[in-house]
């Protein structure tokens, strides 16, 4: 770390040299850092503190959107300035999706971010105080909770990668002396003086209203996201022990949920929608999964559909299921039956699962081996006499005691020849049916895993 910086008060410099100094601390010692750079004061100015304080430690990289005519220049700006700091650098184009334009620009840059970061390497941002306090006014003007309320953390460690806002306590007035002080050249963006978008408007119109009413507004704001902040880290205590009774990521035992008081209900529901997700459900959602399907009649086949899941309730749980799981079987209503041929030890894919044939103290007759076997989905009104058991019953109250999930059935298929039941795929195995064909001796096949919207095929 360098002595001093050029033209830099020292009052200031050591305020931001200590803050870094206890910040860092925080991080592994080999641990080094990617500046996210746009080109404006804020980003430019961290680049200069953190080239005289790690050099050896830093690489900057600039996101270029291709949303300004002028945005490979500026690329070309911060890869010279960089260069002049003996800083290596990164020009990433990104395609920003259609959509809320702020929101779809932002997750562009972050998947550049995430996909440039080396182990232990930690993402840099020159995020301030004004934009921790706009922050803050803009998600409690969109309806946001405890955990939107908390706004940005100086260090936010997330399953990807690490953030670290330096500057995150620093006000702008301090930020503009301290460019100034440095001589920091910086380019302005024309999107930042245009109030279509909300931050712009926040900063331009809301901003200096508030302002002279409440002179210090943005410190007063920034200490309630910190506020918000351990307020959020209770919560998230309270919501795992909430989500550790009451089930899984996939799943929800609505007895033990119902014991939960309602506000902890709501709670443990909106982070459980959440799952790996950047946003939570809005309330209006949360009530609704309440109302529509977890109070519905328990014959309903409700389901809710939010974010690429469906949430639907079986019994006394609720489960989550993706797109893909819960749609699956009107995409397989038309497979039609097949011919197959079965030798010992060979592979059976079929809707539910994958399956082998093995030998068994009683299955069926060796002599089938080898020999055209149907393979059809089930068409409803079926029977079956299971091995074993006395008498024949409907293959529907079967698959109701051994509670298959209603998303699931369609993938039930029947092994016969000559119109005479074999047996069942299911996704809880093969249910061995009584006839002529079962013997001492014989070979059944065994699940191996269950599969979810696989083909049916036979592997050899």
């Amino acid at each position: 770390m360098r002595s001093t910086l050029p033209a830099f008060n020292e009052v200031w410099q050591r305020q931001f040299r200590s803050g870094v100094l206890k910040q860092i601390q925080c991080f592994p010692i080999e641990s080094t850092f990617l500046i996210g750079c746009s080109g404006g004061m804020d980003s430019m100015l961290l680049l200069h503190l953190m080239s005289y304080l790690y050099p050896e430690k830093i690489r900057a990289i600039y996101i270029d959107h291709q949303l300004q005519e002028s945005s490979a220049d500026w690329g070309q700006f911060v890869s010279d300035q960089c260069a002049a700091l003996n800083v290596p650098c990164i020009v990433e184009k990104v395609e920003v999706q259609a959509g809320n334009l702020e929101q779809q620009a932002r997750s562009a840059r972050y998947q550049a971010y995430s996909k440039h970061l080396k182990a232990n390497e930690i993402l840099v941002l020159a995020h301030h105080q004004q934009d921790q306090a706009e922050t803050l006014m803009l998600r409690l003007l969109s309806g946001a909770g405890v955990q939107g309320l908390a706004a940005m953390k100086q260090v936010d460690v997330r399953a990807q990668f690490t953030i670290w806002r330096p500057l995150l306590d620093i006000s702008r007035e301090q930020i503009c002396q301290w460019a100034a002080q440095l001589n920091v050249q910086n380019i302005e963006d024309p999107t930042n003086l245009d109030r279509h978008y909300d931050r712009a408007w926040c900063r331009h119109e809301l901003w200096s209203v508030l302002q002279n009413r409440y002179p210090k507004m943005q410190q007063a704001l920034s200490r309630t996201s910190y506020l918000m902040q351990d307020a959020d880290e209770i919560l998230q205590e309270v919501l795992q022990q909430d989500l550790a009774l009451c089930g899984s990521a996939t799943e929800l035992d609505l007895k033990k949920l119902s014991q939960l008081s309602s506000a902890r209900q709501r709670q443990l529901l909106s982070v459980w929608m959440k799952g790996q997700e950047i946003y939570r459900p809005s309330f209006e959602m949360v009530e609704r999964l309440l109302q529509e399907v977890i109070a519905s009649k328990s014959d309903a086949q409700a389901a809710l559909h939010w974010n690429q899941y469906y949430y639907v309730r079986y019994q006394q749980k609720l489960y989550r299921l993706s797109s893909a799981e819960y749609l699956a079987e009107k995409k397989q209503a038309h497979v039609s039956a097949q011919v197959i041929r079965l030798e010992l030890n060979q592979n059976i894919k079929v809707l539910c699962g994958q399956y082998v044939t093995e030998t068994a103290k009683i299955g069926l007759s060796v002599s089938l081996l080898g020999k055209e076997l149907n393979l059809m989905l089930r068409q409803g009104g079926e029977k079956i006499h299971l091995y074993g058991r006395v008498g024949t019953w409907p293959l529907k109250k079967a698959i109701q005691e051994a509670q298959i999930f209603p998303w699931q059935r369609y993938t039930i298929q029947i092994l016969s020849i000559d119109n005479v039941m074999l047996g069942v795929f299911t996704p809880k195995g093969f249910w061995l049916a009584q006839s002529e064909y079962c013997e001492v001796g014989g070979w059944q096949p065994n699940l191996i895993s269950s599969l979810k919207n696989s083909k049916s095929s036979i592997d050899s």
